[in-house]
């Protein structure tokens, strides 16, 4: 058997197609992962990564600095918790029911000199701060979701790894190449799923049109295309005919509607969708959720929690780059979209809500939540109106939940300002190590698609942060 398996993976590797993909992005369709003797192994474990773009402000919501002087600690105050010292910000009510599920680490800082959000964005999403911004070159660095699509495939649906809503506007926020695959290829890049006037809260929300993008004729086209395989002489190999029947079983996958009702949120019970908030942060987790019972293995949430009637100021599809009146996004501590009075009571309520259904439902002991920003905010509040903070890599915040992290506590300590860590500081590196082994993916990749042996990332999981 393990002989089979590996021909025919050598099969499909010389034929270019080691992985079927159909041109699809993040559309990786797997066999059941095999280990070195070649038995099946089975993974039901998934990733939904809460990323909340522009980098929110660490002193303003999960490492408040109440004793700082005044302009630096800003209006708000901590509340206790269900934890015995654990305390965050006031407007975090419903969080504060719930940090008995999650860890806190209040240490996230990024090595050397990098003040903005593509530098920040791309060494947190590809785990290495070794590897340089590039875009589109063949070595460019795979992001955590795409190494997660290549060794846990989804074995039930047509995407391993998904995005909801790019963080993007003008400017772009997001690193370059959030949209490839790196030295993977293309197949496991992320498919992007809504925009800013196209999101699941909205009644007029259109799932991607996959199928309908690929008619008949498509099909046909791309099977000839493959058909290739056997006229190139592999045919006269049995292992083709493996090979035959997998693609054929991908065709009926993609043109089946199973899938499509991840999307059709209007399934679930009126209660639920309003316990995360009729609002996109709160609709995205929701669809997460479900995607994640349909069998996807890594979903990117954008944390945009939408655009307030209040004050619509600053880029669609972005909450967190709170500079204050300095760059047009209004008040840091307003209602405004840029604002902390109008984002967190809606991160609080779609995070909280997203938490407690996955423990509800058993969905926890396999589900990690990785919450977090590229960076933090200045400890500083700018003097100038209306107010805000500038970018801050040197120390951020980061909530996990799930996968086997132990909840109720706080990992990493910084100075009396915030102003860095002073205690258990973590990279992007180690913060990367620690999804992976949540994951059950080994840090060292035996062969990527080059052929070459080389280490999804240079840190250490963090082993005290399971229980």
């Amino acid at each position: 058997m393990t002989d089979f398996l590996l021909n025919r993976r050598q099969a499909l590797i010389a034929s270019g197609l080691g992985t079927l993909s159909l041109g699809i992005p993040g559309a990786v369709m797997g066999a059941d992962a095999v280990d070195a003797s070649g038995n099946a192994v089975a993974s039901t474990k998934s990733c939904i990564f809460v990323l909340l773009c522009g980098g929110p402000s660490h002193v303003d919501t999960w490492d408040m600095k109440p004793d700082a002087p005044l302009d630096y600690r800003g209006p708000y105050k901590p509340i206790d918790t269900a934890v015995p010292g654990m305390r965050i910000n006031e407007m975090h009510t419903e969080l504060a029911k719930v940090t008995d599920h999650f860890t806190l680490i209040n240490s996230m800082s990024h090595p050397g000199a990098i003040s903005n959000h593509f530098d920040a964005m791309h060494n947190l999403l590809s785990g290495r701060s070794d590897r340089r911004v590039q875009q589109g070159m063949p070595d460019d660095q795979p992001y955590i979701g795409s190494f997660v699509a290549k060794h846990k495939p989804s074995t039930r649906n047509f995407v391993s790894n998904a995005w909801l809503i790019k963080c993007v506007g003008p400017p772009v926020f997001c690193a370059p190449n959030i949209g490839i695959g790196g030295y993977l290829g293309s197949a496991y890049a992320p498919l992007f799923i809504g925009a800013a006037d196209n999101h699941p809260a909205m009644p007029s929300f259109k799932p991607p049109q996959i199928y309908d993008a690929y008619d008949e004729l498509r099909f046909e086209e791309r099977k000839v295309l493959l058909s290739g395989l056997e006229s190139s002489g592999l045919d006269r190999d049995k292992q083709v005919k493996d090979w035959s029947d997998l693609r054929e079983k991908t065709y009926d996958a993609l043109t089946r509607t199973e899938g499509r009702k991840a999307f059709e949120l209007d399934r679930e019970p009126v209660e639920v969708r309003e316990r995360y908030g009729m609002h996109p942060l709160g609709q995205n987790l929701l669809l997460a959720r479900r995607m994640v019972e349909s069998g996807v293995r890594f979903i990117t949430v954008n944390g945009w929690t939408g655009q307030s009637d209040y004050d619509k100021q600053g880029p669609p599809s972005s909450s967190w780059d709170m500079h204050g009146g300095n760059m047009g996004m209004g008040n840091a501590f307003g209602n405004g979209s840029y604002g902390m009075g109008f984002c967190l009571p809606r991160l609080d309520q779609a995070l909280a809500a997203l938490l407690s259904d996955l423990k509800e439902r058993g969905m926890l002991k396999n589900t990690l939540v990785v919450v977090t920003g590229e960076f933090g905010r200045t400890p500083f509040v700018l003097k100038q109106d209306p107010p805000g903070r500038q970018h801050w890599p040197k120390c951020f915040s980061a909530i996990l939940a799930g996968a086997g992290i132990a909840g109720g506590q706080v990992y990493g300590k910084t100075n009396k300002l915030g102003e860095y860590p002073t205690e258990n500081p973590v990279r992007p590196e180690e913060l990367a190590a620690t999804i992976y082994h949540a994951l059950d993916i080994p840090i060292n990749d035996p062969q990527d698609a080059t052929g070459i042996s080389r280490s999804l990332t240079t840190g250490k999981p963090i082993m005290d942060l399971f229980g």
